[in-house]
């Protein structure tokens, strides 16, 4: 098979949208395009929607509380993969550097902007029926806006110091792209010093409710005081990422509804009534897809991005599987190491174990995808996870952003609460 050739498509790329990518099966052949890319973009988005509407029934498949590793960890990771493996496809060739830099600027500035107007609280949820945003209180800083991070670091790699090497297995793993792992690993020691070297101070931050013991009335708000005086904390309420979006970002502005409220230490009354044993911090937003995790989420997408040049150099099948499975295998033994010696498996801060871990697990689930279906021929068995990720973009928009939750919720009889959205929540909820 002949390497991957760039199609005039590519122009208008943008992350999650799908179509970017061409292949030939011979020379003289029309483009195609590569199927288990789409595959697995579409495989991103499916398990995305299991975890966010099946993950409250399913508590094993939600987002770990805190650290450790579940299968709605692994989207996120997933999505930043294939973003990078994608621009290997897109920036195979750039002409002109300084154009090429102005439009994958300009389609992360868009994406990020198309984040906040669906993650930033402009779009109400199941249960309310209205709209808008106090802009004192929106968030900056979402999965869409993630992704546009690591994508356009990715691309600034892929455009400025581009893969030169031919495919040859003697290279190794870890050898085509000295400058793009090079930036790797400069990003993922900088988030290392920051995330343990830095001194997190006692905070304060404002919320409706009273815990006597750590609060003061103040109006019709509390203040919460948060006792911490601590370097290299990775707990919940005493980390450097924390602090950095509360000083940047706003502690407004944060994720309201952090996955840490699910710790046991965390337990609200089902009256809403909080208990005095209950830390300070339970109360408090947090970023997941703050700024100082986006350094190591970016590291994500240079990675895909390595297993991209791969699919690009090497022009046999063999070569390829191989080189994959190889650099999967060197990751996840370097993730479960760093594990070991103590740096845990958490999403929410994007640890570099977990960073390894699960890119590690998106190159096996890639690797996969690719045998079963470009090389095999399973392409029919996997054609509604094709078809999703042709239009990950619309699907993303329309279902994870409750945009088709809140056109359903549009038709009611009466009332505008007595809709089919309330209906269902109520009989599930049971």
């Amino acid at each position: 098979m002949p390497p991957l050739t760039r199609s005039e498509d590519m122009e208008d790329y943008l992350p999650l949208v799908g179509a970017e990518e061409a292949t030939t099966t011979s020379r003289s052949s029309r483009h195609a395009r590569l199927t288990s890319l789409d595959v697995f973009r579409g495989l991103s988005i499916a398990l995305m929607i299991l975890v966010d509407y099946a993950g409250s029934f399913v508590p094993s498949i939600a987002h770990s509380p805190w650290n450790g590793l579940r299968l709605a960890d692994m989207v996120m990771p997933f999505f930043l993969f294939v973003a990078g493996l994608s621009l290997a496809l897109v920036y195979k060739k750039v002409s002109n550097k300084i154009s090429a830099t102005y439009k994958a600027t300009l389609r992360a500035a868009k994406l990020f902007l198309l984040g906040i107007l669906l993650q930033g609280g402009y779009f109400h949820g199941i249960n309310s029926l209205t709209y808008g945003v106090d802009v004192e209180r929106i968030r900056w800083l979402g999965i869409l806006q993630r992704i546009s991070i690591g994508y356009v670091i990715a691309a600034l790699c892929e455009i400025w110091f581009p893969n030169l090497r031919q495919g040859d297995r003697r290279l190794g793993p870890f050898k085509l792209s000295h400058f793009h792992w090079l930036i790797a690993l400069s990003l993922s020691t900088i988030y290392l010093g920051i995330l343990y070297g830095l001194y997190v101070p006692d905070w304060k931050f404002k919320g409706p409710q009273s815990i006597p013991s750590v609060s003061s009335s103040s109006g019709n708000f509390t203040i919460y005081t948060v006792k911490c005086g601590v370097r290299g904390d990775l707990g919940p309420a005493c980390n450097s990422a924390g602090m950095i979006d509360r000083y940047i970002l706003g502690v407004g502005h944060l994720h309201t509804k952090p996955v840490y409220t699910n710790l046991k230490e965390c337990v609200i009354s089902s009256y809403g009534d909080v208990f005095e044993s209950v830390p300070s911090w339970c109360l408090a937003p947090f970023e997941p897809e703050g700024i100082l995790s986006s350094l190591s989420a970016a590291v994500t997408c240079i990675i895909g991005l390595h297993f991209g040049h791969a699919l690009m150099n090497f022009e046999d099948h063999k070569d390829r599987v191989f080189h994959w499975l190889t650099s999967s295998a060197s990751l996840i033994s370097i993730g479960l190491l760093l594990t070991l010696i103590g740096i845990p498996l958490n999403k929410s801060l994007y640890t570099t174990s977990y960073m390894l871990l699960t890119s590690a697990s998106a190159g096996f689930v890639f690797c996969a995808l690719y045998l079963l279906v470009d090389i095999w021929g399973f392409r029919r068995l996997f054609f509604p996870l094709e078809w999703m990720g042709r239009h990950s973009l619309s699907i993303f928009v329309i279902v994870a952003s409750n945009i088709g939750v809140i056109a359903i919720q549009g038709f009611y009889k009466t009332y505008p609460e007595n809709n089919i959205v309330h209906w269902v929540t109520h009989l599930v909820g049971r």
